[in-house]
């Protein structure tokens, strides 16, 4: 049930936002020099890399870390970058990885690959079972300020507790924090 409405909606929202995807595609290649996606390596379901997509709101030389290990991350973004981050429009390409199965509309974010110890402490809690999603309920409960421990208890929370209606309920709080720009950074 839950594969059927992922790609329902995820085909749903690219009905609807094909247009603006094309707009900050173009955005993306003429503020700045490089590729209009950026393609990290992520954590999935079991701990399996895949490929994942958004559009490029760091520079081509920037570190593959988490922007919070950056020294100073703004100095990283390119001219738009903030924009992108801020108004989340850099995640859209990720319906693509919701199309092909490697990703769901709600779960928790996947970790890049070198996060080991987010990695570690979603496996020690069986989160690792669970396909990663566009949104998830610690996206919704502090987004990028949340420290890796508590990230993971809501993580495991979601787990717990995942249902239809829990996913309808953290795709409407994610419109809201995404239209309020809470919990985010750079």
């Amino acid at each position: 049930m839950k594969r059927i409405s992922d790609v329902v909606f995820a085909l749903m929202l690219g009905a609807v936002l094909l247009m603006p995807l094309l707009i900050v595609a173009l955005a993306v290649r003429i503020t700045s020099k490089g590729a209009v996606l950026y393609w990290s390596d992520r954590v999935g379901k079991e701990n399996r890399l895949f490929k994942m997509p958004k559009f490029r709101s760091m520079r081509v030389d920037t570190p593959t870390v988490a922007t919070h290990l950056l020294h100073d991350p703004d100095q990283w973004l390119t001219p738009i970058g903030s924009f992108l981050r801020k108004s989340s429009l850099d995640e859209l390409p990720q319906l693509w990885c919701i199309l092909n199965g490697d990703m769901s509309l709600v779960g928790p974010r996947p970790a890049l690959f070198n996060q080991y110890d987010l990695i570690e402490l979603r496996t020690h809690h069986g989160v690792h079972e669970l396909l990663p999603g566009l949104t998830g309920w610690a996206q919704i409960n502090g987004r990028d300020e949340l420290p890796i421990p508590q990230k993971v208890a809501l993580d495991v929370e979601y787990l717990q507790k995942q249902s239809f209606l829990f996913d309808l309920k953290i795709m409407c709080l994610t419109i809201v924090k995404v239209l309020r720009r809470d919990s985010v950074t750079h």
